[in-house]
């Protein structure tokens, strides 16, 4: 793309709406701001049905093994490195089944690269180093849906068979082009001319919540809407996960304390302890056959 291409792009024009901005009271900056909020949120609800698509394809290829691999530079590099970071502790996934990539590296979530974005064999090489397949999933994240090192991570990937799905925020990109499907969440231009932190960023994060949770409840890492893989690693996530399994079974505090106890803080395998009655052994046994559903593992006795 060149220089006069990315000038035309529609998160770099400027927002009319945001004419003399450094004017303005803080109470009309603020309703500004908020007002353009709105903006990402319709623009991510607009785009469901693709939406639908990249998470039924995501949840069939993790279940045969494969990874959902998110890859980004700059603010939707740090968004990506976010939501994979979340992933872990919320849903009690291992760090090799959610992954994310970031130009740069991690030393770029912390302090700005911006060359690194511009390093399409960079891209490439970094996602390569992962050794890609066709049942992983990867999700190239780009505001501008040109960015170099992630048309570079995305080569890696189609070359590898790999699924890719493109989240932007701009029509008609190259990122879109090359991959499977794209998810097209259409901002315009920002309160600040081009600082796609903004609403392009807003949207990215709620597409990557969107994607990664619900393919997450899909695989069984919640029970109806409880974080029933959560890992219990600090006092906050303990009391959470009483309450959790409190929630699901309609036991009360001492029995689920002791499920817990007996289960080492594992919340899912308490939960089927205590709804089909066996023990920790059992519970687990039970999950494994059952491939992480709680309700299957409840129901189940062989």
């Amino acid at each position: 793309m060149t220089n006069s291409e990315l000038d035309l792009l529609a998160t770099e024009g400027r927002l009319p709406a945001a004419a003399g901005l450094d004017l303005r009271s803080t109470r009309e900056q603020v309703d500004l701001m908020a007002e353009q909020d709105r903006v990402a949120v319709d623009a991510v609800a607009s785009t469901r049905d693709r939406l639908v698509e990249a998470i039924d394809a995501t949840v069939a290829r993790l279940r045969r093994g494969g990874r959902l691999i998110e890859v980004g530079a700059g603010t939707p590099g740090r968004l990506a490195v976010l939501d994979v970071a979340e992933c872990r502790p919320t849903f009690g996934v291992d760090e090799r089944q959610v992954v994310a990539v970031m130009a740069g590296g991690f030393g770029a979530v912390r302090s700005a690269a911006e060359h690194d974005e511009d390093d399409l064999d960079g891209g490439r090489a970094d996602l390569e180093a992962l050794g890609p397949g066709p049942d992983d999933v990867v999700v190239a994240v780009s505001a501008s849906g040109r960015t170099p090192y992630v048309l570079g991570a995305l080569a890696a990937a189609r070359a590898a068979g790999a699924y890719t799905v493109a989240v932007v925020n701009n029509a008609g990109s190259s990122i879109a082009a090359a991959s499977d499907i794209a998810v097209e969440a259409l901002t315009g231009p920002e309160v600040v001319a081009g600082s796609t932190r903004l609403k392009a960023g807003t949207a990215a994060k709620l597409v990557l919540n969107t994607i990664s949770t619900l393919v997450m409840v899909q695989l069984g890492h919640t029970h109806g809407d409880l974080m029933i893989d959560v890992r219990a690693t600090n006092d906050k996530l303990r009391r959470r996960a009483q309450r959790i399994v409190q929630e699901a079974t309609g036991e009360p505090e001492d029995a689920v304390a002791a499920a817990l106890a007996a289960s080492g803080d594992e919340t899912k395998t308490a939960t089927v302890m205590l709804l089909a009655g066996v023990d920790a052994a059992e519970a687990r046994r039970r999950l494994a056959a059952a491939g992480g559903y709680v309700r299957v593992a409840v129901t189940s006795t062989t």
